[in-house]
């Protein structure tokens, strides 16, 4: 079984940047890999990607050798084993609110008697049944990532990061906002406050935490502050920034010619 490259950096304490592609398309993955980015995330939650998609998504990163984690759509049993099947190493499991969440996902993601994900021995994961060793190795390289977005979960987090087999945890800013009132606003002080008392929180107790910050400045302070892994950009962001500052620069020389 090949090494989770992306589950040593954190249990190393390196510190790691990412780029979040929600585009759905192997080209996309593709393009945003031949940048030395650390990781990929490939998601599922807030894009069309469905199974087959990812799939390929994940050939695409492997062939850069890029980590690509995968955010699956809900915590449900069913998601995370054919997500895994595929050969994600390392998912991202939204809306966690308690720790009795958080031990079902790791049920699901580790196999008996540890957990109660279901066996196949011929899938991706286990290059279709050459990687002997895959069931042995799986339960130690899967990396489980769990999301805190609500204030629930803010009061529920130290429980959430005892429960055995969670690698890392992550703070999703934009659903935070909305759970403490400021919807849109992931910028507000508050809003801001609780994100960085969640790290305290966790870096407390030895438990990993990244995040995903498109705002250039606020990304900067994460990664000053010491967050593990933050995706600092998305295919979307980087897409839409990039025509609109062409034609901008476009009716700038249209109107510096007239």
């Amino acid at each position: 079984m090949q090494p989770n490259r992306f589950k040593a950096a954190l249990q190393a304490g390196r510190q790691q940047i990412g780029i979040w592609s929600m585009l759905a398309d192997s080209n996309v993955v593709e393009v945003l890999t031949q940048s030395d980015f650390d990781w990929i995330l490939i998601d599922t939650e807030h894009s069309p990607n469905e199974l087959p998609m990812v799939q390929a998504q994940l050939r695409t990163a492997a062939q850069k050798g890029v980590p690509a984690l995968v955010r699956v759509s809900s915590n449900d049993a069913v998601v995370l084993k054919r997500t895994l099947d595929i050969g994600a190493q390392t998912v991202l499991v939204p809306m966690i609110e308690d720790a009795a969440a958080a031990a079902r996902a790791v049920a699901a993601v580790r196999y008996p008697p540890h957990g109660m994900r279901g066996v196949s021995l011929a899938t991706r994961a286990n290059r279709y049944g050459t990687d002997i060793d895959y069931l042995a190795r799986a339960n130690d390289e899967v990396c489980l990532l769990l999301q805190i977005e609500t204030a629930t979960a803010l009061r529920n987090l130290d429980a959430i990061a005892a429960v055995p087999g969670v690698d890392g945890l992550f703070i999703g800013p934009s659903d935070l906002a909305a759970s403490m009132g400021y919807l849109g606003n992931f910028a507000h002080g508050a809003v801001q406050a609780a994100i960085q008392h969640a790290q305290d929180r966790c870096h407390a107790v030895g438990m990993p935490v990244g995040t995903l910050m498109t705002d250039q400045a606020l990304a900067a302070r994460y990664l000053q502050l010491g967050f593990d892994y933050v995706a600092v950009a998305t295919d979307i962001g980087i897409l839409r920034s990039g025509a609109e500052q062409r034609l901008a620069q476009a009716k700038d020389s249209l109107c510096e010619a007239s």
